[in-house]
């Protein structure tokens, strides 16, 4: 095969010397938010829950809970997906739970312990990996701790594991500062102190507890703002002594290579891809004010040739054993639904499924977006119930778009860890290669209004595995890309 390409560098460009969990570059994650996706019956719940089809609120409960999980293993299970990322699932007083109470009980809305247990298990017998959410820069103002000093001011023993600016705190004013250090400047989220070594120890403790009760890994929330020396090295080291194989990914939006050399996270969510994808599938449908707040900027969009230099410049920043355990996402409970995020153009957000589950590293489907969940901002509209009951609403065949592509992503190693090779750019389209001993696969998206092609002169005969819109290999061996449609290629031996 030869190409007309722009000397885009092949990767990767030397063997991974970082170590990350061997599972993770096979796996394809499905992000839940527990309040939302499914709720069990077997569940006792109190009576002042919010109806479960109704438009979701700020405060409000809807009743999910982790037997729900365990119960819609089959559908996850057919979508192709063997890791889960749950949202925080410990006792706490919000929907999402970011406000920690208690960091060794499960919530009782969830089912408590004994849910979790049987959730755990469930997963485990189908093969499916679990990672928590780890809120461990800040608590709670009904984490016991943090009450007790709300109750006993500076005589609580606990008042050094937080940042008092003076007693007693003001805990519940929102007119005037909180008086102690909190996520945000936010009264409800204390932050912890760190460099207390009782408080480094109590986290140590829960990363490990939950190890032991047989998770896979921890997703970090907040993780760069805590700057205690050795604080990340030290909590690698305990939670690999548990469990070689655990996964560590710290939420962090921005380029974090100093993170990830060997001795902290193995990845992080890479919101700096979705960016560039969204920005790319979505532009000229990406609505502005649904990002301005966010940890990420795809408006008003890029071109294929951008595309490919952010891409490029992506890939050659990290160890590529690194670049195969990235948590790679569209949208999470942090942003917009990327379809609403798109105008609702699904044909964009199919496009962008294409990318993200042909692209090195762990896809991640937030829950519901498969089917056309759609929210924007604020976050109560991204954190919709799942709609079991309302199938009619369902855009089945952008499900099983993505089902196909998962399925493809399995059957294919190059899809998941073969070396990248941007093969060609214009402003409306971006091809490249993946390549591993199962072969070579070339992946085209044009995501412009009109038709392009792709001089890429395919010597070798091509097989055709997955098309959306008009895309085609010439019999000269061009890739003919209609309006919004890309195609992904097998080339054949011989």
């Amino acid at each position: 095969m030869t190409t007309e390409m722009n000397n885009h560098p092949r990767f990767p460009l030397e063997p991974g010397k970082v170590t990350a969990p061997t599972w993770v570059k096979d796996a394809v994650f499905y992000q839940i938010f527990s309040d939302r996706f499914a709720k069990s019956a077997r569940v006792n719940k109190p009576a002042g829950l919010e109806d479960w089809d109704t438009d979701p609120t700020t405060f409000g409960y809807k009743g999910g809970d982790l037997l729900g999980v365990a119960e819609h293993l089959d559908y996850i299970q057919e979508l192709g997906i063997n890791a889960l990322y749950l949202n925080p699932i410990f006792q706490s007083a919000s929907n999402h739970r970011y406000h920690t109470h208690d960091y060794f009980r499960i919530d009782p809305l969830l089912g408590g312990d004994a849910a979790f247990d049987e959730m755990l298990a469930a997963c485990h017998e189908r093969g499916i990996r679990v990672v928590l959410d780890g809120v461990f820069n800040h608590a709670s103002r009904g984490f016991f701790q943090f009450n007790d000093v709300l109750e006993n001011g500076e005589s609580s023993p606990w008042r050094d594991w937080f940042v008092f600016e003076k007693f007693p705190p003001n805990a519940y004013d929102h007119g005037k500062k909180p008086e102690y250090q909190a996520w945000y400047g936010l009264h409800a989220l204390p932050k912890f102190n760190t460099d207390n070594p009782e408080v480094r120890e109590f986290i140590m403790q829960v990363g490990e507890y939950w190890l032991r009760k047989g998770i896979d890994g921890w997703r970090l929330d907040v993780p760069h703002e805590i700057t205690t020396p050795g604080f990340w090295e030290e909590f690698r080291i305990r939670c690999r002594t548990i469990n070689p194989e655990c996964y560590i990914t710290g939420e962090i939006w921005d380029p974090a290579p100093e993170f990830l050399r060997g001795d902290q996270f193995d990845s992080v969510m890479n919101y700096v891809f979705t960016e560039a994808v969204l920005g790319f599938v979505g532009r000229g449908h990406i609505v502005k004010e649904h990002q301005e707040d966010r940890g990420y900027n795809p408006w008003p969009g890029f071109t294929g040739k951008e595309y490919a230099d952010r891409i490029d410049k992506l890939l050659a920043l990290y160890d590529w054993n690194v670049t195969n355990a990235q948590m790679n996402l569209l949208d999470s409970h942090d942003t917009p639904r990327a379809l609403t995020l798109m105008s609702d153009d699904v044909r964009s957000l199919e496009l962008g499924y294409l990318l993200l589950l042909t692209y090195p590293g762990a896809p991640s489907i937030y829950y519901g977006s498969e089917i056309g969940v759609d929210g924007g901002m604020p976050d109560k509209w991204a954190r919709r119930t799942m709609p079991w009951s309302k199938p009619d609403t369902w855009n089945t065949y952008l499900l099983s778009n993505v089902k196909s592509l998962v399925s493809l992503r399995h059957a294919h190693p190059a899809l998941r860890d073969g070396d990248y090779q941007g093969l060609w750019a214009s402003a409306m389209s971006y091809a490249f290669l993946r390549s591993h001993h199962d072969g070579t696969y070339i992946i085209a998206v044009n995501t412009g209004a009109e038709r392009d092609t792709a001089p890429l002169a395919v010597q070798q005969a091509t097989e055709l595995l997955f098309a959306i819109g008009d895309a085609e290999m010439t019999t000269s061996g061009e890739l003919a890309l209609g309006a919004q449609s890309a195609g992904i290629w097998k080339v054949m031996n011989g």
